[in-house]
């Protein structure tokens, strides 16, 4: 890892200790200040590490809908809805075609109904059917990320459970103590996974290539 990286990598866990750290204090202005340097960060330490472009679009547009959501207007949540479904396509397409479990898409499925099925009537009418086909998409994620081996896996559920979170809110279900605390917990560790996940899959492409240029 480079001196450049390390530092990088240092600057995104520090954002995101101080992120969850202001949301558990309950200090918003630490939250507000924290929460757009996440992506960025992340993403910058990708650039560094050779990280795919794929996976640098998916994460410049969570940073797209990190910023939009910290506004509470609901034409804002819509927009960062779109970001993160831009993200998850970029995601989709980064994955590739590999084989993946039909047993874990089946219960992806059954998941997804009946999540829907049960937020549905107590969505505002207006945010049924973008909240369905945001979920949707979501959810072919979560479930294609384990092309990307355990931590892969484990990333795209929590994203899942992340926006679950964020949607139960929506619906004004009952919410757990500190649910910002959650769902920024359950994201942040997302993205790491994904982007952990998708370097080291494109490390050994990188070195192959560098190989290639030096034999020449």
């Amino acid at each position: 890892m480079t001196r450049a990286a390390r530092i990088l990598l240092c600057a995104f866990v520090a954002a995101a200790l101080l992120d969850l750290g202001s949301l558990l204090a309950g200090w918003h202005a630490g939250h507000l200040a924290a929460k757009p340097l996440l992506m960025p960060l992340l993403a910058a330490y990708a650039y560094t590490r050779g990280a795919p472009k794929l996976l640098l679009a998916a994460l410049l547009f969570g940073w797209g809908g990190d910023t939009l959501l910290l506004s509470s207007a609901d034409p804002a949540f819509l927009a960062g809805m779109a970001c993160f479904a831009a993200g998850h396509v970029c995601y989709l397409t980064a994955f590739g075609r590999r084989r993946t479990s039909p047993l874990l898409g089946a219960a992806y499925a059954a998941a997804l109904a009946g999540t829907v099925a049960a937020l549905w009537p107590d969505l505002p009418p207006d945010l049924r059917i973008p909240v369905a086909g945001y979920s949707l998409l979501l959810t072919a994620m979560a479930y294609r990320s384990s092309t990307l081996g355990l931590w892969g896996g484990i990333g795209g559920a929590l994203f899942l459970l992340s926006d679950t979170l964020i949607a139960t809110d929506v619906a004004d279900w009952p919410q757990p103590p500190r649910p910002d605390f959650w769902v920024m917990a359950t994201y942040i560790a997302a993205q790491t996974l994904l982007a952990r996940a998708l370097l080291a899959r494109a490390a050994p492409s990188a070195q192959a290539y560098r190989e290639s240029r030096t034999s020449v």
